[in-house]
């Protein structure tokens, strides 16, 4: 006798990566982070859904493309890079296995970075012919994927007006649309930052439903029944679905979550800063200094060690310890639900956004995590891994309330993105919404330059406002990098209007800008004018 459904679990990843294409740069450290998530996550998650849709696993798993991360998959100059990358990577594997050649041990590791990296090497360029977007699309139609994206550049929307809100989702649906080839049923907000009338926006463009933190629909108006245990409609009919914290905590807190675990890949030594740079040919940086491989040896062992002291990786316990892991986290959820339908009279649905990126370039063995997590969600009857489509479409009554403000920043609110030492950027990417919002709004009827200029306008303003800028502002972390790109778009923007408003276009300058930023081919500016946004 099978045990009665107790609950779903609806697991979301959100893929992206800001929009990084150095073109006169062809060794900038920034696009590392596009080539070291290919190899350590996209890839290998792709791996995972081929697996369930190979052995008929009975589950989906969420994936929020950005339109940024879908525009740098599908670049060929990027392309041509990552599998450089690859290369000089295998070649480096090929002196490690010199240097470890009497050492049976580390020969064994180099041996399983190599295997690894030329299987990603084949299935980048074989299997996958250098579309994983195209790997993406056919996991959806295998069943085992539901594909959703982000507004265009990843802006924190709860700092803008409700035009620009607008024009930015409006954006990076067309921008998904035309690259996954259907529009998004659903929609991550960037950062889970959500204020009340962005659900009317998104109900306005056709989206069904979207993820919050768990705040949000803890203090709805009005309160919910069943609290962060179902998702709740809000008054223009999308749904928000909250973060459940159990679900958090276990896997994302940095103390209690499974990658602390001993066994698991230390991510915070490389081999790219152990070795001689004479042995890392075309890995080190122009300027001499290092940068990560992702090629590392040693494993989290004691998180109150220094990474000196850290001892090597064994790949066999690291799998073991996902599988433990895994299994626990699936017992957990089960648990969970059994407890909450008991009380609620009605299975619990227990969300578990995450970034992607976690799985696999931050927690190494996150990947076969997933996999056995879905493995064994599949093997179940009181619960499993469920399309959000699917969860609406089975619960009847959702609860009508509105989610408060809220996002998955520290403190919960807008803290992460404006704060004391990123306060400096937000008068100016605010006054250039509203300059976009009035030239496009008065444009009339512009001649084919004036069109050209007008868009890429509209691409500038984008790209300032991306959300990661702040971000690693606040944090620390490349935050010179982050100040620049908000500095570089915003003058680019104010020479390019300049241009424009004086009828003294540089169309050397028009198509240099066109080159080096050159995301968003179908973007209209029309979308920003003030008019197009509010009803």
């Amino acid at each position: 006798m099978n045990d009665p459904v107790t609950g779903q679990v609806v697991l979301a990843l959100h893929a992206h990566l800001p929009f990084v294409r150095h073109v006169d740069d062809p060794n900038a450290l920034e696009e590392d982070w596009l080539f070291d998530a290919l190899t350590d996550c996209y890839l290998p998650l792709l791996g995972v859904l081929e697996g369930w849709a190979a052995d008929g696993v009975t589950a989906t798993m969420t994936v929020s493309l950005s339109p940024t991360l879908l525009a740098m998959l599908s670049d060929d100059l990027l392309r041509d890079r990552y599998s450089l990358r690859l290369t000089r990577l295998l070649s480096f594997l090929d002196g490690e296995r010199r240097r470890f050649r009497t050492d049976e041990t580390m020969r064994a590791l180099v041996d399983f970075y190599a295997e690894r990296l030329s299987s990603t090497y084949d299935r980048f360029h074989g299997r996958y012919s250098r579309d994983v977007v195209g790997a993406f699309v056919a996991m959806e139609k295998a069943g085992v994927a539901r594909l959703i994206t982000t507004s265009a550049t990843h802006t924190y929307l709860p700092a803008f007006d409700q035009a620009y809100q607008r024009a930015q989702l409006r954006l990076g649906i067309r921008a998904f649309t035309e690259r996954v080839g259907h529009r998004p049923e659903g929609l991550w907000l960037p950062e889970c930052g959500f204020t009340p009338g962005l659900d009317t926006l998104l109900a306005a463009e056709g989206m069904r439903y979207f993820f919050v933190e768990s705040h949000a629909v803890e203090y709805a108006d009005p309160r919910p029944v069943f609290g962060t245990n179902a998702p709740i409609a809000c008054p223009s009919g999308v749904v928000a679905f909250p973060r459940n914290q159990e679900s958090t905590v276990m896997v994302w807190n940095a103390d209690a979550g499974y990658p602390g675990d001993g066994r698991y890949r230390e991510f915070y030594r490389d081999a790219g800063h152990d070795r001689a740079a004479a042995d890392l040919e075309g890995l080190v940086l122009d300027d001499g200094k290092r940068r990560n491989t992702g090629i590392k040896y040693h494993r989290v062992t004691d998180r109150t060690l220094g990474l000196g002291d850290k001892h090597l990786y064994d790949r066999e316990a690291g799998l073991a310890a996902a599988a433990t892991h895994a299994r626990h986290f699936v017992a957990a959820r089960a648990h969970e639900a059994s407890t909450v339908s008991a009380l609620t009279g009605q299975p619990a649905v227990m969300a578990a956004p995450f970034d992607a990126e976690l799985f696999g370039h931050w927690w190494f063995e996150g990947p076969e995590f997933l996999d056995v997590v879905g493995r064994a969600c599949a093997a179940r009857t009181d619960i499993g891994l469920a399309d959000p489509m699917d969860v609406i479409a089975g619960t009847a009554g959702l609860q009508v309330a509105m989610p408060a403000a809220s996002s998955w920043g520290w403190g919960g609110y807008s803290e992460t993105w404006i704060n004391e030492q990123n306060l400096w950027m937000w008068p100016h990417l605010r006054a250039a919404a509203a300059r976009m919002a009035g030239v496009a709004s008065a444009a009339g009827r512009p001649t084919a330059l004036q069109r050209r200029v007008l868009n890429q306008l509209a691409r500038e303003l984008v790209l300032a406002t991306a959300s990661d800028w702040p971000f690693m502002v606040t944090a620390g972390t490349m935050g010179p990098y982050g100040e620049r790109r908000v500095r570089t778009h915003l003058t680019r923007f104010q020479a390019l209007l300049d241009q424009f408003e004086t009828s003294a276009v540089d169309q050397l300058f028009l198509a240099r800008l066109e080159a080096d930023d050159n995301i968003f081919g179908s973007l209209d500016y029309q979308d920003f004018a003030a008019a197009s946004g509010i009803s």
